[in-house]
């Protein structure tokens, strides 16, 4: 939604809106992109309201939400972004009743399409290991920019966090004596994830003898640095694992979103349970880490086929 479009709305709306921002920026300590992605949401069925002939949020009902949703059925929205908006408009309509704007909860009883959820790609192991073997090669030769790559492959897959948490990182935050990381995930909420011994060793390659070569006066506590000494954004990181795994031969091409799913797996076929997978990973819900209980029982299934000679 367009800012002209705001303009249509209602002034009380539109103060609404704000009023909600604020709430969303500041009390629930929201990240600026999720801000901005609630409030268009917001903004969106707002519009569809005044199409209506609503111009109070008192009058929002069940009927109206559910004609908002339609409505982008019909525009062809995806499933999951019809999913993500139906959770826009229930936290949206419970602010308020909270806040003593409304008086009844129009969305409680809103329901939301199943998000599709298709089975995300991992490395086996054997391709996990050459990942990292490949990456070993060229840094020998490549410097301190090689040392650094391997340290973030060898952490993104040792631990599973999140790209944005991995450019996140200062040295203090790594613990060599105890070998974890202190990562801040989602929602500002911090977890110490351990890592192993070889992760161990690329992060002392590349904080001893590769990170000072970087280091200019503005790089700060950054733990991985760019080529111009500032800390490395989330872009460099994709395209390094992007380049890495499609060095590999036979993987599926994958981010380092893909290396979390890949550690998630290993971790459950290496005999994990999943609440703790669920620490590890920083999921507000088991329910999230229950995908790759999916995931390793298709493989299980394939390696069942392959090898058992009644299968």
């Amino acid at each position: 939604m367009t800012d002209a479009d705001v303009e249509l709305l209602p002034e009380a709306f539109v103060r609404l809106l704000g009023d909600y921002e604020q709430h969303l920026a500041v009390e629930r300590d929201l990240t600026p992109h999720s801000v901005r992605a609630y409030t268009t949401d917001i903004a969106g069925l707002l519009e569809h309201a005044r199409r209506l002939g609503i111009d109070d949020v008192t009058r929002l009902d069940l009927r109206t939400l559910r004609s908002w949703l339609a409505q982008q059925q019909s525009l062809g929205r995806s499933r999951t972004t019809i999913a993500r908006r139906a959770s826009a408009a229930r936290v949206f309509t419970a602010w308020l009743v909270r806040t003593g704007r409304a008086e009844q909860d129009a969305g409680a009883s809103l329901a939301s399409p199943k998000a599709h959820r298709p089975l995300p790609p991992v490395l086996r192991r054997d391709e996990a290991d050459e990942l990292i073997r490949a990456a070993t090669e060229i840094a020998d030769d490549g410097g301190p920019v090689g040392l650094r790559d391997v340290a973030m492959l060898e952490l993104l897959y040792a631990t599973g966090i999140r790209v944005g948490e991995l450019v996140g990182l200062d040295v203090d935050d790594v613990d060599r004596e105890r070998n974890v990381v202190r990562v801040l995930g989602k929602g500002r909420k911090e977890r110490m994830v351990p890592f192993g011994r070889p992760a161990a060793r690329a992060l002392d390659f590349w904080t001893k003898q590769g990170r000072p070569h970087l280091v200019v006066e503005g790089s700060g506590p950054a733990l991985f640095l760019g080529v111009r000494g500032k800390r490395i954004d989330q872009r460099a990181v994709r395209t390094l694992v992007h380049r890495s795994v499609g060095d590999v031969p036979g993987a599926p091409d994958m981010g380092p979103h893909g290396l979390r799913h890949t550690a998630a797996t290993h971790l459950l076929e290496g005999g994990a349970d999943l609440r703790s997978v669920q620490e590890l990973l920083g999921h507000a819900s088991l329910a999230t880490t229950q995908i790759y209980t999916h995931v390793t029982t298709d493989r299980l299934r394939a390696a069942y086929r392959q090898a058992h000679p009644r299968a």
